[in-house]
């Protein structure tokens, strides 16, 4: 549930941020991203409780239209190599990246992170792109912690690294439309960020 849960709001916010939208994955997107905010803890914590679970099953079915046809970006071109490499469980290397590379993206989201931050009523349209977005990843953070989703991968190894990187490049460039273009020594970072010390 949390790890799924976790694929589904990468869905909505790589397909919310990136730039090859329409006024309609927009709007699914943005709605994933609520539902999501309103279920996922409930859902999680109740695995019977059927409101939250069909409030989860129109959130993926959303952000699913809305990254069906806008695509995803770098969380996932990560995600994919080391699913590819290590067999992590998709949802799970979805849900421990996403923050991180929201982070890297800096400036290049802010405007559409503070979006999504007014639409799930954790920041005011006043406030600064930087601010809202700030919040907005805060709050991922958060709803990792309230799932009990870890910030490290233990299967990560070094020297895999940079072969790693170089998949996930080959992947994302030129395919998905990021809100920044980074190359393979760019995306090392990620890697590092989730490897365990």
């Amino acid at each position: 549930t949390a790890a799924t849960g976790m694929d589904a709001l990468t869905h909505a916010v790589e397909a919310y941020i990136g730039g090859s939208t329409t006024k309609e994955t927009r709007a699914m997107a943005e709605e994933a991203v609520r539902l999501i905010h309103q279920h996922l803890k409930t859902a999680y914590e109740d695995g019977h409780n059927k409101a939250a679970r069909k409030g989860m099953l129109k959130a993926a079915y959303c952000a699913g239209v809305a990254f069906t046809k806008s695509y995803v970006g770098y969380v996932h071109a990560v995600a994919h190599s080391l699913g590819g490499r290590y067999n992590t469980p998709h949802g799970l290397a979805n849900a421990v990246l996403l923050p991180y590379v929201l982070q890297a993206y800096g400036r290049h989201a802010y405007r559409k992170l503070h979006r999504l931050a007014v639409a799930i009523r954790i920041s005011d349209p006043m406030e600064s792109h930087r601010a809202g977005a700030e919040k907005f990843i805060q709050a991922v953070r958060d709803l990792q912690d309230l799932l009990d989703i870890p910030r490290k991968l233990p299967e990560i190894r070094a020297e895999d690294i940079p072969s790693l990187a170089k998949k996930a490049d080959h992947e994302a460039n030129p395919l998905y439309p990021v809100p920044k273009l980074m190359n393979a020594k760019e995306l090392q970072r990620f890697y590092y960020d989730i490897m365990e010390d």
